[in-house]
């Protein structure tokens, strides 16, 4: 029972129909077994780059779909309803672009940006370090003037696609300055120094490589600066509101996956002469299961069209990924539950789906960090005004 949606144009139901084709015929015959045998699809990536689905939310000019950000979400739900691995890499590969999409020159954009949205490239989003992860100003790796060049030396944690993308979008130290002293850089993955540590060995998305990234005086050209010096931690944290979005339609459409598997399954499983659905204290978790994937749908697309209307959507970006990631772990253990002592078992998909839930309540900033942010927001926003939006659309 895939979602029923309601999208703002025809173009746009066309794309998340083309969307879920793609996911049944390339995703679903391969999700299970590459997810056992912890490979890594970067073939996957290359089809949906090519059908335009890299880079939907950027701009057409630079190759992007020219999409509004309340269709890319949908469309992200509906890979990872199939197979979440993919889904989050889609999410990553935008939000490593996004600093040259938002900050880069026009050069700059001109010349790296076709090819990052144009499927042939992938890439990887160096903020975290094992010293430092909710905490990114107190990043260590730095980034030392040398002539027209920097030397960059470190480490990055917790890299999705480390070892595997084409290129880093990667923040490192430039001064001491805690709040203006980290700068963005975009490095090709064949730099010189450059090195991935081996994948780490996860609970879930294990068809996605995680990876410690080392930086050893690594050589990047001044022109592959994204942004002004100093300017990369406000780059850092505008990315981590689009990405967070990204990563609360995944989370939507693993419960939506979760979802129909134990609706399915309940529909067919007797017990005392009818289907267990029938059965009202079954029935009720199913509607429990509904109304949160409902609820972290709604809650996801509201923060989009803010998004999308230029308007501020920080706050309502960290709701979104704190609501969709703890209901997609609420609904797939419900899923295991409904399944029963098939439900743990690696013959249904839905053992699965809660480990990979999981860390979605953790990447993109912990939902204890989410509580944070709406609460600092609350302490200092004026919300009760009423506000006529734009029609202009952000990039």
């Amino acid at each position: 029972m895939p979602a029923t949606r309601t999208l703002p144009t025809g173009e746009a139901a066309d794309l998340i129909g083309l969307v879920r084709e793609l996911a049944a015929k390339e995703l679903a015959p391969r999700a299970d077994e590459w997810e056992a045998n912890e490979k890594f699809p970067r073939d996957v990536f290359r089809t949906f780059g090519r059908a335009g689905l890299l880079g939907l939310a950027y701009p057409e000019e630079y190759g992007g779909g020219g999409q509004p950000y309340e269709v890319y979400l949908q469309a992200l739900e509906e890979i990872g309803a199939v197979w979440s691995s993919v889904g989050v890499g889609v999410s990553v590969h935008a939000l490593s672009c996004f600093a040259l999409a938002a900050y880069g020159t026009d050069e700059q954009r001109a010349e790296w940006l076709p090819g990052m949205l144009g499927g042939e490239t992938l890439g990887a989003y160096c903020l975290s370090e094992p010293h430092a992860g909710s905490d990114p100003a107190a990043m260590r790796t730095r980034a030392v003037r040398d002539g027209d060049d920097y030397l960059l030396s470190g480490a990055k944690a917790w890299t999705t696609h480390g070892g595997y993308a084409d290129f880093y979008t990667v923040m490192a130290r430039t001064s001491e300055d805690r709040a203006h002293g980290v700068s963005c850089f975009l490095v090709p993955a064949d730099t010189p120094g450059l090195s991935a540590d081996p994948p780490e060995r996860k609970m879930g998305l294990t068809g996605s490589a995680t990876a410690t990234m080392r930086f050893d005086e690594v050589r990047v050209p001044a022109s592959r600066r994204i942004g002004a010096e100093g300017q990369g931690l406000p780059i850092a944290l505008a990315g981590l509101d689009a990405g967070r979005l990204g990563i609360a339609a995944v989370a939507t459409g693993l419960a939506q996956g979760a979802l129909d598997h134990a609706l399915r399954y309940a529909q067919q499983r007797e017990t005392f002469g009818k289907p267990i659905i029938e059965h009202q204290g079954l029935a009720f978790v199913l509607a429990d299961m509904a109304a949160a994937v409902d609820a972290a749908r709604a809650v996801t697309l509201a923060a989009a069209r803010r998004k999308d209307q230029g308007l501020p959507f920080g706050r309502e970006a960290a709701v979104a990924k704190m609501v969709a990631t703890d209901n997609a772990m609420k609904v797939t253990t419900d899923a295991v539950q409904v399944l029963g002592g098939y439900g743990y078992t690696r013959d249904f998909p839905v053992e699965r789906y809660m480990r990979e839930a999981k860390v979605m309540q953790i990447f993109e900033g912990t939902n204890q960090i989410q509580r944070l942010v709406i609460s600092r927001a609350l302490q200092k926003d004026n919300r009760g005004r009423i506000t006529v939006a734009s029609e202009e659309q952000s990039p």
